[in-house]
């Protein structure tokens, strides 16, 4: 077992209930720890572009489809709430790298699509953040993050069709 801290909350656990099975709170506790400690470095190419993670995703939703996207469609790309989804767009147009326009046929209906400024923003941070995501794993051979990929696929797979996750 590692030393890390789910393994310290493990010891404690298994001192004062010996019996307990730990092997669930041993795998979800160490993806939890892992997410969060993810999200505290909060993507420092985003950041210097004033970017948070959801903003970029809608951007990156839109580029790597290569077409205009409704909101609804733009919440399901990034599995994120409609009301999310119309905050983050909002502050995206203001900053003008997203356009909506309103579909001819049903009023209701807004589609929602990069600008040039956008197009080349998403076009020059995707390769930084990259580089920057490759660094955070850099600690961790290519077998390794290979094998933790294909694991971690596998339990998304799973809990997606247990949970309903799946678009």
């Amino acid at each position: 077992m590692t030393d890390d801290i789910v393994a310290s909350v493990v010891r404690q656990w298994q001192a004062v209930n010996p019996g307990l099975d730990t092997g669930p709170m041993e795998l979800i506790g160490r993806i939890n720890r892992c997410a969060a400690l993810l999200q505290q470095a909060e993507d420092a190419p985003l950041r210097s572009a004033g970017l948070n993670r959801a903003e970029f995703d809608l951007l990156g939703a839109m580029r790597r489809t290569d077409r205009e996207l409704t909101p609804g469609e733009l919440a399901r790309e990034t599995f994120s709430s409609g009301a999310a989804v119309t905050k983050r767009l909002r502050a995206l147009q203001e900053s003008g790298l997203i356009d909506r326009r309103g579909d001819a046929r049903d009023r209701r209906v807004v589609h929602v699509g990069l600008t040039d400024a956008g197009r080349d923003l998403v076009d020059r941070l995707l390769p930084e953040q990259l580089a920057y995501e490759r660094s955070v794993l850099s600690g961790l051979d290519e077998e390794t993050r290979s094998g933790l990929g294909g694991q971690l696929g596998a339990l998304l797979v799973h809990l997606e069709g247990r949970l309903g996750g799946r678009r």
